[in-house]
């Protein structure tokens, strides 16, 4: 069995049809992946992900805001607390830095960056962490604010063998996306070949870079089959290897399961 420890269903094209969920869900299945989990980018739409998760037994949801959303409600510890004790959520985020897109005084991101942080110390649920053009400030603010007392996941992993050791000394885990399936993705490869087996996951990231062959259309959790064939590959082991370790480590992750 496959899982997609990171994808955004509700952002698909006609998720607002439940039916149209359901066909997503089914290609999954089809596609041997029998788990997923939809992550949060913003308070306005948690109540999507949830819903998801609810009407799915095989789908899991997180609350959080992300990096780069800049309107809307901008919530608390105690609001993050709240939504987390929820049986469906199983994480914090996504949150993180990003300075790709983001111009100007950053500390706001900084600040939810923290907040995120304590909330999931509090509730004892992991973190997922978006990171871009921000190496050192993610790993200092994860670092000054004990980070790893919650663990996590640094999602979509774009960064250095550095940066990856880094984090999985705070107790992280490292997740690789349809990036890694790239031609010109050789530094993220050399990484996913590195990573050691109780510490990789693979995800979608969907609807968001669809892995090769599907580069530049949308992209849907079936597809992380083709992450976990490429992998599978850069590691010399066969995919229902690969599927098994990075399935335990989302069950012990996430799921507080040995």
């Amino acid at each position: 069995m496959l899982v997609d420890s990171h994808c955004h269903i509700n952002c698909l094209k006609g998720a607002e049809s439940p039916d149209v969920v359901d066909d997503y869900l089914q290609a999954a299945k089809q596609a041997g992946v029998g788990e997923l989990l939809c992550v949060s980018i913003d308070w306005e739409t948690y109540s999507e992900v949830l819903s998801i998760a609810e009407n799915h037994n095989q789908v899991y949801a997180s609350v959080g805001v992300h990096p780069n959303h800049d309107e809307g409600y901008e919530p608390t510890i105690d609001d993050l607390l709240e939504k987390a004790a929820h049986e469906k959520v199983v994480a914090i985020g996504e949150t993180g830095l990003d300075y790709f897109r983001t111009q100007g005084d950053v500390e706001w991101q900084r600040d939810r960056f923290r907040t995120h942080i304590a909330a999931a110390k509090e509730c004892k649920k992991p973190l997922i962490i978006h990171t871009r053009e921000a190496r050192e400030d993610t790993i200092r603010l994860l670092q000054e604010n004990n980070a790893a007392e919650a663990g996590g996941v640094m999602h979509c992993f774009t960064e250095t063998w550095e940066m990856a050791k880094a984090a999985m000394d705070m107790n992280f885990y490292v997740s690789f996306s349809g990036i890694v399936t790239f031609k010109s993705a050789t530094e993220i490869q050399e990484v996913a070949k590195k990573i050691p087996a109780d510490r990789i996951l693979i995800e979608t990231d969907s609807p968001y870079l669809a892995p090769v062959p599907f580069r530049g259309k949308q992209n849907q959790p079936a597809y992380v089959k083709h992450v976990a064939e490429f992998v599978a590959e850069l590691r010399n082991i066969s995919v229902e290897e690969l599927a098994e370790q990075t399935t335990q480590n989302f069950h012990r992750l996430f799921l507080n399961t040995n």
